[in-house]
């Protein structure tokens, strides 16, 4: 993709603790890798918001850089998947393939493109081995009780990421702590895997990686080195990245893995975190049975991607408000002439650290221009509209088909059969007949529009 020109991007760096200009090492290829799901259920609305954010960061960075290697790994092995597994009676490969699937039809309803590469852990395995041997070589792991783990204390710059010191993150985290490390903040590379439970053969018997292995292994060969971001949700800095971080520096060398760690801030449910163990998660498969993908995504990107986001059915109901005023705008004439670019205000937004409220401000005032404005000049906002939604991954849909589609749970069959009924009604005189189907079309939130075309319907905005 070729790049075009766009205002300096600015990127919170939780390393640095601040937002500062983003250079990619490369100045032809930024690299950017995104911790991926652990595929042992339907992903959450919570699941969802990384899925999102570093997609409209990846459409940014093509925009502006051109050639971008966007890597989002699979987990396909961890303990989670096997106890899952066992519970629904299956093999764990099984369901980690079942759950894969579904959250690749999830990302593509939201709109998301697909990476550059989405490598799943047991792809790498063969990495994750030769990578633990490096770091016991390097003597920055040890041997205990069939498991190898790395030695917090061989790494005197362990908690330079999360910027707090081992005990205080310690404190603040559930860390395992079993007779056989040496330290309590020791964590596992490798460990014992009995029959029946998924394995592989080791130089240390047979066994399975750690979950922090898996993405410093799959880092490493398919980016090479130090990355330009790295990127996942707030709630993995610390211990997933703070560990990343630590075995790759001590493997590759370098004082960090990646020049830029971007997190997305929580999402919430009446002020509490969204997670599965609290039962308060909405997944995104029931969401999308109610309201079309752009709207949960467009909801997802209301708020900054780094400050809590608390979700609520209202809350979904505001976006695909929002969203519908921004359609109405695009019906009518589209100025195909060119490529259109967005509007100045509306990409300075995004380049500062993606400021999507301001952003979506900035295509609202768009669209009241549009609707104060008529002939050519129209088309040409219009043009700038769709250029600036496509930067977003938003407004896709022609508007016509926006308006029509699953309008108050009816099925679009049955709207036109009720305005068939209509149209016989009005032919044989009945007018009171005619009224009442509209009267009822109207209360199913369908909206009727007689044309010289004959009747035209669209769902009428909550």
């Amino acid at each position: 993709m070729t790049a075009r020109a766009a205002p300096p991007l600015r990127l919170y760096d939780a390393r640095a603790g601040a937002a500062r200009p983003f250079e990619p090492a490369d100045p032809g290829r930024v690299t950017m890798y995104v911790c991926g799901p652990t595929v042992y259920a339907d992903i959450h609305i919570g699941n969802a918001r990384p899925l999102v954010v570093f997609d409209l960061l990846y459409r940014l960075l093509r925009r502006g850089y051109g050639q971008v290697d966007y890597v989002r790994n699979i987990t396909d092995i961890d303990d989670k998947i096997i106890a899952a597994a066992a519970a629904a009676g299956e093999e764990p490969a099984a369901l980690a393939a079942r759950c894969a699937a579904a959250f690749a039809a999830a990302a593509a309803a939201l709109g998301c493109l697909e990476p550059a590469r989405q490598p799943r852990a047991t792809e790498h395995i063969a990495d994750m081995i030769a990578l633990t041997e490096r770091l016991l070589e390097r003597g920055h792991a040890y041997e205990a009780e069939g498991h190898v783990l790395f030695a917090v204390d061989s790494w005197p710059a362990y908690g330079s990421l999360a910027g707090r010191s081992t005990e205080e993150m310690l404190a603040g985290a559930r860390v395992e702590v079993a007779a056989y490390k040496r330290a309590p903040g020791d964590f596992v590379l490798w460990k014992p895997a009995p029959q029946p439970q998924p394995g592989w053969d080791s130089p240390w018997g047979r066994g399975r990686p750690g979950w922090h292995l898996e993405c410093s292994a799959m880092i490493q060969a398919c980016l090479g080195g130090g990355i330009d971001i790295h990127g996942g949700g707030i709630d993995l800095l610390f211990p997933h990245h703070e560990n990343e971080n630590a075995q790759s520096c001590c493997a590759f060398g370098g004082d960090s893995l990646a020049r830029f760690w971007v997190h997305n801030g929580h999402l919430t449910v009446a002020g509490d975190k969204m997670a599965k163990s609290a039962g308060n998660v909405d997944r995104v498969k029931d969401l999308l049975a109610v309201q079309p993908g752009e709207a949960v995504r467009y909801a997802l990107l209301a708020a900054h991607y780094r400050s809590p986001l608390d979700w609520s059915p209202a809350f979904l109901a505001a976006a695909r408000q929002a969203l519908d005023r921004l359609y109405r705008s695009m019906e009518g004439e589209v100025d195909e002439d060119g490529e259109a670019e967005p509007p100045a205000a509306f990409l300075e937004a995004l380049a500062d650290d993606l400021n999507t409220p301001v952003a979506f401000a900035a295509l609202h005032a768009l669209a009241k221009r549009i609707n104060q404005s008529a002939g050519t000049e129209a088309a040409g906002l219009r043009a700038q509209l769709r250029a600036a939604g496509d930067c977003m991954g938003l407004l896709g849909h022609d508007p016509a088909a926006w308006f029509q589609d699953s309008a108050a749970g009816l099925e679009p069959a049955a709207i036109e059969a009720r305005l068939a009924e209509r149209t016989a009604a009005r032919e044989r005189g009945d007018y009171a007949a005619a009224d009442a189907i509209r009267e009822q079309l109207a209360a199913d939130g369908v909206l009727i529009e007689d044309t010289d075309a004959g009747p035209v319907w669209r769902r009428a905005e909550p």
